[in-house]
């Protein structure tokens, strides 16, 4: 029998946390990748998923926005060209949006395979996101889940209010960098819009497709604007709130980091209805 003193056990102490969170990490990647063989043998699909969640630096605790860029575009186009032509893809999105061209990429492959594709929002999928779930065969979003506008930002101001402003005033009191950001928020403006109608005209009439591309991309809305599941399926799109229950599952397999003081709480069981409330009062 070996025997330890205080200095063994506290080493041992030590190894163990630092060890915690990497097994941790891989219980949960290995628990990820089991459901997503699930639900692929259930639909008969390719299941991706571009999932972002706020991280938190290991070290010093930063929060780390995540957000769609051009590593999730390169591996969501190889994740593309892996899948059969005739595969069904099942794209599971949860973003607050990103950069265009990434979007734009992730979008225009999509909606180039044969196959059917399927985009699952369980919550949200803003800006960007958007654009992603518009290139869809079908759109399956929980009633209460939102997608976004796809106006253009330029830095920390919609392309749409940079014009807007540049009305008001005079242009000889214009200075040359407001002048220069006006170039180009026109240009993406139109660049959006079209990739937007690029996107969405073979699903609607030539009209149709052009009011809501221009109605998404004009900044007719704040950046952050809800689109309801209502307001989906009002603009004719084909959309559906018959999300799996895998999904959501999935979704718990991607917690935010925990904080000293977590902001919600709630006991995570499924409560069956109750009758009538006793009365709080006793006669």
């Amino acid at each position: 029998m070996p025997n330890f003193n205080l200095i063994d056990i506290l080493w041992l102490f030590f190894i163990f946390s630092a060890l915690q969170p990497l097994l941790q990490q891989r219980l949960l990647e290995a628990a990820r990748v089991r459901l997503i063989t699930q639900l692929e043998k259930k639909r008969g699909s390719r299941v991706i998923t571009l999932i972002h969640r706020q991280e938190t630096m290991s070290l010093l605790g930063f929060p780390i926005l995540k957000y769609i860029d051009i590593n999730d575009s390169e591996q969501i186009l190889r994740a593309i060209r892996l899948t059969p032509p005739e595969m069904p893809i099942d794209f599971i999105l949860h973003t607050p949006g990103g950069l265009v061209l990434a979007s734009l990429q992730i979008a225009f492959a999509l909606k180039k395979h044969p196959g059917k594709v399927t985009v699952f929002v369980p919550h949200y999928a803003m800006s960007g996101g958007t654009f992603i779930a518009l290139s869809a065969d079908e759109i399956v979003m929980d009633r209460q889940a939102v997608l976004g506008p796809v106006d253009p930002q330029l830095g920390e101001y919609p392309a749409v209010s940079i014009l807007n402003a540049i009305k008001q005033k005079d242009k000889n009191k214009i200075d040359d960098r407001t002048l220069i950001l006006a170039d180009i928020a026109t240009k993406a403006l139109s660049q959006v819009e079209s990739a937007l109608f690029a996107i969405l005209r073979d699903r609607f009439p030539e009209n149709k497709a052009k009011e809501l591309a221009k109605m998404l991309s004009s900044g007719k809305w704040t950046h952050d604007h809800p689109i309801t599941f209502e307001e989906v399926t009002g603009f004719g799109l084909m959309a559906n709130d018959q999300m799996p229950e895998e999904i959501y599952k999935l979704m718990d397999l991607y917690p935010q980091p925990v904080r000293r003081h977590p902001s919600v709480e709630y006991i995570p069981l499924p409560y069956k209805p109750q009758g009538k409330p006793e009365s709080l009062t006793k006669e």
